[in-house]
C-alpha cells in the first residue's frame, strides 16, 4: 500500500536559511515489497531528483540540467527529513555550474554537483540505436511479486527483455530492456529522468540466483535531449540497462534512455560498492 506519493517525495521545503528540506519515506525504499522498509536503503534515484531539484529551485536556475553527479556517503535514515544546502559556483551564458550538501542531522549523507545550460542550433548526430516500437507497450510485461523493490511502486514497467531479477543463464548478456514511465501521470521531465534512470535492480541480479549486498556510491547522469510530451507520449521512453563490470569488490553498470521518437534522452553510469564476503564458519 502506497502512503507517500512521488510528488510528496520530490516536494521540498525552504528553511528560510538557504536550506531546502524533504520527507524520506520507506516507500521509496530499496528493498523488497515483502519486507519492511528498513531492510533497504533510501532509493539512489530519489535522491538524485531531489538533489536536482534542489539546486533549480534553491538557486532559481533556469537554464536545463545536462549533467548530474552524486555521491553516496551514507545511507539516510527513514522518518527523518533531509536537508540540502545549495550553492552556484559560477554562472555564465553558455553553461552554470552547481552544487548541494545533502544532510542529515547534521550528518553529510550525499554531495552533488551538476551542469545546466541552454541548446543551441547546430549540427545534430544521435548515433545511439534506435528503441523498439511503441506498440511494444501491449505486449510487455511489468515488474510485479515480491522481488520488486519498494521504490519499483512508483513505475510502470513494459519489458521488451525480463524481467530476469534472480534468473540466471548461462551465456545470456546482462542487460534489461524495458518501457518505463513514473505512474502519477505526470509529464516526463529532467528531474522524472533522474528518478528512473535508476529506478530499476541491479542489472548484475539477472545473473545471479540470489541478492548480493552493494550500495551505490557513485551515480552520474548526462542528458542529452529534453523530454516533452510529444516524444514521450504518456510519460513513456525507453530505457536499456546493461552491466560493465563486476568483480574486486564492485560492480559498474550503465543505463541509455530514448524517446518514443527514436531520440535519445540521457545516459547514465552507476558505480555500486559490494558487501564484503565473510568465510563460512567451519
Amino acid at each position: 500500500m502506497i502512503e507517500q506519493t512521488l510528488e510528496q517525495a520530490l516536494t521540498l521545503t525552504p528553511d528560510g536559511d538557504g536550506r531546502l528540506t524533504a520527507d524520506l519515506h520507506g516507500d521509496f525504499s530499496n528493498g523488497r515489497l515483502n519486507a519492511p522498509p528498513e531492510t533497504g536503503f533510501p532509493f539512489g534515484g530519489l535522491i538524485a531528483a531531489l538533489a536536482a531539484s534542489s539546486m533549480i529551485e534553491g538557486l532559481h536556475i533556469t537554464a536545463p540540467l545536462r549533467s548530474l553527479s552524486v555521491q553516496y556517503m551514507t545511507p539516510a535514515r527513514f522518518g527523518q527529513r533531509l536537508s540540502f544546502t545549495p550553492r552556484l559556483l559560477r554562472g555564465g551564458r553558455s553553461a552554470t555550474f552547481a552544487q548541494v550538501d545533502v544532510t542529515q542531522e547534521d550528518r553529510l549523507t550525499n554531495h552533488a554537483s551538476a551542469t545546466f545550460g541552454d541548446d543551441v542550433p547546430g549540427p545534430t548526430m544521435t548515433p545511439l540505436s534506435a528503441p523498439p516500437p511503441l506498440d511494444a507497450l501491449q505486449t510487455g510485461r511489468d515488474l510485479e511479486g515480491p522481488l520488486a523493490p519498494r521504490f519499483s511502486q512508483h513505475v510502470d514497467y513494459r519489458f521488451e527483455t525480463g524481467p530476469h531479477i534472480l534468473q540466471p543463464v548461462a551465456g545470456r548478456p546482462v542487460i534489461e530492456r524495458t518501457w518505463m514511465r513514473t505512474r502519477d501521470g505526470r509529464p516526463l521531465d529532467a528531474i522524472g529522468l533522474c528518478y528512473l534512470l535508476d529506478a530499476l535492480y541491479p542489472p548484475v541480479w539477472t545473473a545471479l540466483d540470489r541478492p548480493l549486498g552493494m550500495a551505490t556510491v557513485d551515480l552520474r547522469y548526462d542528458i542529452l535531449t529534453d523530454p516533452t510530451p510529444q516524444a514521450c507520449p504518456d510519460g513513456w521512453a525507453f530505457f536499456e540497462f546493461r552491466m560493465l563490470d563486476f568483480g574486486s569488490g564492485w560492480t559498474v553498470d550503465e543505463a541509455t534512455v530514448w524517446a518514443a521518437d527514436g531520440a535519445p534522452l540521457a545516459l547514465s553510469r552507476q558505480r555500486r560498492k559490494l558487501a564484503p564476503v565473510r568465510p563460512a564458519r567451519s
